[in-house]
């Protein structure tokens, strides 16, 4: 007799484990999905916060009469990377000398420019907009002029 009990109760339980599993993965998934809502509404609440805070800095300053902060100025401007302007070089098969020549600086300062040890000014970073569209002959045929 005390082999059926064993038997039987082990067998009760086995069915208990996986009746408890069938309704708890349903739970399991549900609170998984919620997690992932959960998450994205935090990331937009957070890129909202940011839009929010810029926009209060652009009203400040405009109410203020004075202008708007750099961050504001700077998404008329064109911007820089060194990685980019390193890769534009090496694409038209120019030395930092050649290069320095068409933008119009020194070698140096494409040195430093490159290795983001140096952000060029407004003025020049105007000068690079310009030569971001060139292509090698149009590069080609200008280093030819300020050379010659």
């Amino acid at each position: 007799m005390s082999g059926f009990n064993a038997a039987f109760k082990a067998e009760v339980a086995r069915l208990a484990r996986k009746e408890i599993r069938d309704q708890v993965g349903a739970t399991k998934k549900a609170s998984a999905v919620h997690r992932r809502e959960i998450a994205q509404l935090k990331r937009e609440i957070a890129s909202l916060q940011k839009q929010i805070s810029r926009l209060q800095k652009k009203g400040a300053a405009a109410a203020d009469g004075r202008p708007a902060p750099a961050a504001a100025a700077a998404d008329d401007a064109p911007r820089f990377s060194p990685k980019w302007l390193k890769a534009h070089r090496k694409k038209l098969g120019f030395s930092a000398r050649e290069y320095a020549l068409l933008v119009g600086v020194s070698t140096l300062t494409i040195y430093n420019w490159e290795n983001g040890k140096a952000k060029p000014q407004s003025a020049k970073l105007q000068q690079l907009a310009g030569i971001r569209g060139m292509g090698k002959r149009e590069a080609l045929k200008r280093l030819d002029e300020l050379e010659g």
